[in-house]
C-alpha cells in the first residue's frame, strides 16, 4: 500500500496567492480521522514584507465558531534567495501562541513547517485551518498552504480516501 492513504493525506489549505495584495483564508481540515496535522507554508522572496500566519480551530467546516489555536511553540524553517534543495532546517521556538510572526527574512524564500497534534484542540472543535494576514505594501509575495494529515486512523487507497473538510 503506498504511504498516501497509510500515513498520510494531502489537502490544500489555500493555492499559492499573493499575501502582500491581500490576506488568505486557508480552507478548513477535519482531524477527525487523523492523529495530528504538519502544516507547510510555501514562499517567494518577491517581497520585503516578513510572513506572519494564524493557526485556528474550528466546530464545523464551514460556519460555527472559529477561534485561535494557541499551541504553537516551534515551528521548523528553511529559507534560501533561491531555493537549491541543499537548505537545512531551523527550529524556531516561542511562547505558545496561535500566530508566528516574521518568520524567516526579508525578501527569501521560505518554508514553514507546524505541527499540531489533534489532542490539542479545544473540546468540541475538531477543524483547523491557517490564515495568512495581509503581509503589507512592499512587492509580491507568492504563499501557499499544505496540510499533511498524518498518523491516519482508517487507511485507505488513496482514492478511497474520506473528504478532508466533513
Amino acid at each position: 500500500m503506498d504511504a498516501l492513504g497509510r500515513l498520510f493525506d494531502v489537502v490544500v489549505g489555500s493555492a499559492p496567492a499573493d499575501s502582500v495584495a491581500a490576506a488568505i483564508t486557508g480552507n478548513r481540515v477535519h482531524l477527525q480521522n487523523a492523529g495530528g496535522v504538519t502544516i507547510l507554508v510555501l514562499t517567494d522572496g518577491g517581497s520585503t514584507d516578513i510572513l506572519d500566519v494564524d493557526v485556528q480551530q474550528a466546530t464545523a467546516a464551514t460556519g460555527g465558531s472559529i477561534i485561535d489555536l494557541d499551541v504553537v511553540t516551534k515551528y521548523y524553517l528553511k529559507e534560501a534567495t533561491t531555493f537549491a534543495g541543499s537548505e537545512t532546517w531551523s527550529k524556531v521556538t516561542q511562547a505558545a501562541a496561535s500566530e508566528i510572526t516574521n518568520a524567516g527574512s526579508a525578501s527569501k524564500q521560505t518554508l514553514v513547517v507546524i505541527e499540531v497534534d489533534a489532542a490539542q484542540l479545544s473540546d468540541g472543535y475538531e477543524w483547523i485551518s491557517l490564515n495568512v494576514p495581509d503581509q503589507g505594501s512592499n512587492g509580491t509575495k507568492y504563499t501557499a498552504v499544505l496540510y499533511l494529515l498524518r498518523d491516519l486512523h482508517v487507511q485507505r487507497a488513496p482514492q478511497n480516501l474520506r473528504n478532508p473538510q466533513a
